[in-house]
């Protein structure tokens, strides 16, 4: 995004990275930052989850900021032990009924922790969530046996699923991966409407003029179709959707309402 806006304004574009809990704490500067179109944030899948698992939140993750525009999204594979009798989400939903299963993730809140909420409630099965810190360490514990299931991303899972290691059994995306066009989707294996994909976003500090946000979503769009900037991002296994700020304001509201109603539903409570 700072390559794509730097190269279209003739200008020089500062990213000033603020990591930690999540991107509450660089979410929470730009909150804060005067509303004049000099100062943007990306935020990513946690906007939308964090605010149902914290008790107290430094901002309003919808009415703090202005929209500009979605930028990418990336969707997981639903991963299994080779060794189960599971070759399509059927079969993982027939096992779960006959025996108690575990799935692993990143973490709770993370997009695999999210995806494995959402399977259990629209399969209605049951199964055991075990966080992990990162998604790799769960990995091997679902090589090793001690798992049966998760949603990893397809960085994560690529190689293992090739040594054969882990069998790959559906993208979580509501349409097929383009990486992955033979591997069928979550919702074509008798979940309609099941979607998770792990987003990137850009926002502005709220009452940052509506002018500025359109001519910003502009450029982006005009960068993310640069053939660098796209290889960039398959390698990355990542897909441009470059979106109106009208457009990415409602998907924010949409995300923030499902996953509010399906982690109140998992039971899992603020912290």
């Amino acid at each position: 995004a700072a390559q794509a806006l730097a190269e279209h304004w003739g200008q020089q574009v500062v990213v000033d990275n603020r990591g930690g809990a999540g991107g509450i704490l660089g979410t929470e500067l730009l909150a804060r930052a005067p509303a004049d179109g000099h100062t943007l944030g990306i935020i990513y899948t946690p906007h939308t989850v964090l605010p149902h698992l914290q008790k107290k939140m430094p901002y309003d993750a919808l009415r703090d900021f202005a929209a500009v525009s979605q930028l990418t999204e990336a969707p997981l594979i639903l991963v299994v032990h080779p060794s189960l009798p599971v070759h399509k989400v059927q079969d993982l939903i027939a096992l779960a009924k006959s025996k108690p299963l575990v799935y692993g993730s990143a973490g709770n809140g993370s997009g695999g922790h999210l995806s494995g909420e959402l399977l259990k409630q629209m399969a209605k099965i049951d199964a055991t969530h075990v966080p992990y810190k990162g998604a790799g360490p769960a990995a091997i514990d679902l090589m090793a046996g001690q798992l049966h299931f998760q949603f990893g991303s397809h960085i994560t899972t690529k190689g293992f699923v090739a040594a054969g290691r882990l069998r790959a059994i559906a993208v979580s995306s509501a349409k097929r991966s383009t990486e992955l066009p033979n591997l069928p989707t979550v919702a074509e294996q008798g979940l309609p409407g099941f979607e998770f994909v792990n987003w990137f976003g850009l926002v502005a500090p709220a009452r940052t003029p509506a002018v500025l946000g359109t001519g910003i979503q502009q450029k982006i769009a005009l960068g993310f179709q640069q053939p660098a900037t796209l290889a960039k991002l398959v390698a990355l296994d990542s897909t441009v959707v470059t979106s109106t700020p009208a457009a990415f304001a409602a998907f924010l509201a949409h995300d923030l309402q499902k996953w509010g109603g399906v982690l109140r539903n998992s039971g899992i409570k603020a912290e």
